[in-house]
């Protein structure tokens, strides 16, 4: 955010040819993460020594989220096909790419890694989540990602919507946009049920729950626009230590979509399409018959749970 667009653009469009360049360095950013983009030769001399087909997939990844991010970079977000456009750049890319590699290392199986609805879902629901969340973080620092076909409804501008006074329609607002994340969880069920290699499964299962939880939390929640909104440390926990098979996964996404069904509110504009979603998905959920409680899930995998959970919590306090 702290690069000129004059400047950006070109980088963005550029930027796969970069991983080629052994000197190619940018230190004029201010941003936070200006660090990846000074020591950038370290990092390119460890892409030219994967081996080549590895090579192709993150090069042609970022060559596409570079020019995805150019266009972006020059047109607001209008529309809810806008909305899933920038998804499509922003994160569904990525996961692709990080399935094409899963793919090429023959750790998963080919037609589910190349499912495109199942990936566009996961990438999706993961940047929606993330969205919704941060839309006072974004507006104090002059971004707006949610889709203008929405935010109309309620408010004249995007940031009249974290004025105390405009509290009812926002939070309208927030619920609609969650109603429409959530459309996504079917296929990620449906992903995980077929997930062959279990460390993909608990990476996958891990992230998505996340994102489920992050929406539960965010839904008819006034703080989104006051503050922000985290998980709590024990939560994350629990889902580190009980994702590891489809039914806890089940079990667990059953109860986020039991906290939202509490919350709905009866004149809420979106009410009867979350009731809805929310119950086609508990329907999913025990589909298989009933759910295990949480003290019958396998703790098999706890040790590499555990690792996972210390490698990961850095990231994922930030989040």
């Amino acid at each position: 955010m702290t690069i000129s667009l004059e400047t950006k653009i070109p980088m963005l469009n550029n930027f796969h040819t970069y991983l080629y360049q052994p000197d190619w360095r940018f230190t004029e950013s201010k941003d936070e993460h200006r660090q990846v983009l000074a020591e950038f030769p370290t990092i390119s001399q460890e892409f030219r020594k994967l081996p080549a087909m590895y090579q192709k997939v993150i090069a042609d990844t970022c060559h596409k989220v570079g020019v995805g991010m150019a266009e972006f970079s020059q047109k607001q977000i209008e529309s809810l096909l806008d909305w899933d456009q920038y998804g499509h750049y922003a994160s569904e890319l990525v996961v692709i790419g990080v399935f094409r590699l899963l793919s090429a290392s023959e750790l998963e199986d080919t037609p589910v890694v190349e499912d495109p609805r199942l990936l566009n879902s996961m990438g999706l629901m993961f940047q929606k989540a993330n969205i919704i969340r941060d839309y006072l973080e974004d507006q104090l620092e002059g971004r707006a990602f949610w889709p203008g076909e929405v935010w109309r409804k309620y408010s004249k501008n995007l940031s009249d919507l974290a004025k105390p006074e405009n509290i009812v329609p926002a939070v309208q607002c927030l619920n609609e946009l969650v109603t429409n994340a959530l459309q996504h969880i079917p296929d990620i069920l449906l992903y995980l049920s077929q997930a062959r290699d279990h460390n993909i499964f608990r990476w996958v299962a891990i992230l998505e729950i996340i994102s489920v939880a992050r929406l539960a939390a965010c839904y008819n929640n006034p703080q989104v626009f006051k503050g922000e909104v985290r998980l709590r440390k024990g939560q994350l926990v629990t889902i580190f230590m009980d994702a590891t098979n489809i039914q806890a996964v089940r079990a667990i996404v059953y109860q986020c979509m039991n906290e939202i069904n509490q919350k709905i509110p009866l004149t809420d504009p979106s009410a009867e399409h979350t009731q809805n979603i929310v119950s086609t998905i508990q329907k999913l959920c025990l589909s298989d018959g009933p759910l295990v409680s949480r003290h019958g899930f396998s703790l098999i995998y706890l040790p590499c749970a555990v690792l996972l959970a210390v490698l990961s919590w850095q990231y994922l306090s930030s989040l």
